[in-house]
């Protein structure tokens, strides 16, 4: 009986370890599957986001024929706007004397004075503060509620006195520069509300009564001021940075948002019919972000879920894929993704990778950029934005492949619409020295981008050390003050730096 029962015992812990190997063997395998399906999908991400040469070169050359098309048609044939800026007059580095500046963005805006020392400096003096505009302002107010807010506290701000800056009196009637900026909330509740702002060019109907509304607010609140120049941050940046070098022929911006602009010669511009101004020179406000194509390299499923959600479906592919605003959403998709069909994540998908754009560019650039052992940057980031509590090294692994996947995409996709300029320009291969600005977070804070970037003009063009891409010093609405240089005459120095 004794021996049944030991019998009988055995039988049951073999048939008891046999069920958890065979449970084991089938959880081992459903772990196996799904980190194969997660490798297919980095791989089909990987492929459909490749930007060979050879396909950078065509999107650089349709960019080149779009350009040409905007300078020539303002109906609408071109993808690309090409807004005439009217700053036809650009710093030479030698000017002297106070200037004043106002960058204008969707939440905030600042104000900038600065002294320049002529044949001796550049800058002597710089003082800015920045003033945000109250929500119930920005929320329901029209456009002269908001410049009579600011005319007020640009006024307080500039007829203060210290050491360095005299206080505005009456009697004088100072040029002031007005560059805005529109940086999209991340959150994307706030997209469609608020005051709708739009690009335009200071000649237009419209563009003229966004300068006289505020001419207007500045003199009734007795501000001895009025706005010379009126443009996108991008073109006041290029201005500024002229002033620096005037070997600068395009700036560049890369942030949340991304534009560029550049200095085209009149003879090339087909639209531009004003005969009052006889200078042979025009910034260019390119508007690249409206460029799309078929040669763009798109995901079937991240990018196109990306363009239905947007206010402007089928519009802004290129600024889509570069810009800083949509980087971190475009990785949320693809993990998402990843987390309901190989289950990166565990068993449940975490709720807050659910939420759109809450992984912003800068959380991104951490994780990208973890260089530490096991990937904790990300491991940390993952709990703090998705609260997800748990990760494996090899998950962490695959979170960053998927942040460089994007981000090389992006990076190399900006630097090909860099050449495109440059070809537009004809100095691609030309002897004279061509300098490219850059201002923005995703150039200047996030490495691995720039040095995708950097790599990716380099391929296009060889190793010339004709074109260089360096930092804007135009950046922080600063840009707007330079105008104000670019349109006061007479200035005290016209004889240009030498280079």
């Amino acid at each position: 009986m004794k021996k049944e029962v030991v019998v009988v015992g055995v039988v049951a812990t073999l048939a008891t370890v046999t069920a958890t190997v065979v449970l084991v063997r089938r959880w081992r395998r459903s772990r196996e599957s799904r980190w194969r399906r997660t490798q297919r999908i980095l791989r089909t991400l990987a492929s459909q986001c490749a930007t060979p040469l050879s396909k950078l070169e065509q999107i650089a050359e349709e960019l080149v024929v779009d350009m040409k098309s905007g300078l020539s048609y303002s109906d609408g044939r071109s993808k690309l706007p090409m807004i005439i800026s009217y700053v036809d007059s650009l710093p030479t580095g030698y000017e002297g004397g106070i200037y004043y500046g106002l960058n204008l963005s969707g939440t905030e805006f600042r104000a900038s004075r600065i002294q320049l020392g002529g044949k001796t400096a550049r800058i002597v003096n710089q003082e800015s503060i920045t003033i945000p505009i109250p929500p119930h302002l920005s929320v329901q107010s029209s456009h002269q509620e908001v410049f009579d807010y600011i005319a007020m506290e640009v006024g307080k701000f500039f007829s203060t006195s210290n050491e360095n800056f005299p206080a505005l009196t009456q009697g004088q009637n100072k040029k002031l520069g007005f560059t805005y900026s529109f940086p999209v909330d991340e959150d994307t509740t706030s997209l469609e509300s608020g005051i709708k702002w739009k690009k335009f060019s200071i000649n237009d109907p419209e563009g003229k009564a966004m300068v006289d509304d505020m001419n207007k607010a500045l003199e009734t609140h007795g501000v001895n001021m009025q706005v010379s120049a009126m443009v996108d941050e991008t073109v006041g940046n290029l201005v500024g940075d002229r002033c620096y070098n005037t070997e600068v022929v395009a700036a560049v911006t890369l942030a949340m948002g991304t534009n560029a602009a550049y200095i085209e010669q009149k003879s090339s511009v087909s639209k531009w019919n004003d005969p009052s101004t006889t200078s042979a020179e025009m910034v260019i406000d390119v508007e690249w972000g409206n460029f799309n194509s078929s040669n763009l390299p798109l995901t079937k499923e991240f990018d196109v879920c990306l363009d239905a959600k947007s206010s402007n479906p089928g519009e802004q592919i290129f600024e889509k894929l570069i810009s800083g605003m949509y980087l971190g959403e475009i990785v949320r998709l693809v993990l998402l993704k990843m987390a309901k069909e190989t289950a990166l994540f565990g068993d449940a998908v975490p709720p807050k990778l659910s939420n759109p754009y809450v992984l912003r560019s800068p959380d991104m650039a951490a994780m990208h950029q973890d260089t530490s052992e096991g990937r904790e940057v990300v491991g940390e980031k993952l709990k703090e934005i998705f609260e997800i509590t748990v990760s494996t090294p090899m998950v962490r692994e695959v979170v960053a492949d998927v942040c460089d996947i994007v981000v090389e995409r992006a990076a190399r996709l900006a630097g090909a619409g860099i050449v495109s300029i440059l070809k537009k320009l004809g100095r691609t291969d030309a002897t004279q020295k061509s300098v490219v600005t850059v201002e923005g977070g995703l150039y200047q804070h996030y490495r691995l981008f720039r040095n995708y970037l950097h790599s990716c003009v380099w391929e296009m063009l060889g190793s010339s050390e004709n074109v260089v891409i360096e930092n804007s010093n135009g950046g922080s609405g600063i840009g707007a003050v330079f105008l104000a240089v670019s349109n006061s005459k007479p200035i005290q120095e016209s004889t240009p730096p030498s280079s």
